[in-house]
């Protein structure tokens, strides 16, 4: 396929010099990205951490644990009465409730947030990988085009052809 006849199917399909440009730069990173080994950045501690702490206090067990722990709490200070070591409200039970609160609460927003990144990365993947198929599926559509172009061409060739030796044919006939 030529130069020429490209731009003419460009033109024809309205694709505009930005479009190609943009196509030809996502196909060329997608090949970068295809040689490169990977994400060569480890998580750091903090961010491992983070994870760690995330997927530990997002869990049934965990639940169930503070809960026992609360319940348990509750029910001691309860049964000892006023002497207890922390008698009704439980100012120390909220105070350390508070406390678990203070530190989880940012620590969760931090996987989160490199949970996001993550998936903003594959998500940028992906389209990519859309955009690169969506240019190789243009790239099929055009040959597949220049094929039929060639076969009607050849068709209609041949039909020629047959056309003038009928013709022939007929005169043969007609001329005594």
């Amino acid at each position: 396929m030529t130069d020429s006849a490209i731009q003419r199917r460009a033109a024809e399909r309205h694709i505009t010099p930005h479009a190609g440009r943009h196509l030809r730069q996502a196909i060329a990173r997608a090949r970068a990205r295809r040689r490169s080994p990977g994400p060569s950045r480890r998580p750091s501690l903090g961010e491992r951490l983070a994870d760690a702490v995330a997927a530990t206090v997002g869990s049934w067990r965990f639940i169930v644990v503070q809960s026992l722990l609360l319940g348990s709490w509750i029910v001691g200070n309860a049964l000892v009465g006023r002497d207890a070591w922390d008698p009704y409200p439980f100012i120390l039970l909220n105070l350390l409730l508070s406390f678990q609160a203070a530190y989880t609460a940012p620590i969760i927003m931090m996987s989160q947030n490199r949970s996001a990144d993550l998936d903003r990365d594959r998500a940028t993947a992906d389209y990519q990988v859309n955009i690169r198929a969506e240019a190789e599926i243009a790239l099929l559509h055009e040959k597949v085009d220049l094929m039929r172009e060639r076969q009607l061409e050849e068709l209609i060739g041949l039909l020629k052809t047959t056309l003038q030796r009928l013709e022939a044919q007929e005169n043969k006939g007609t001329t005594p």
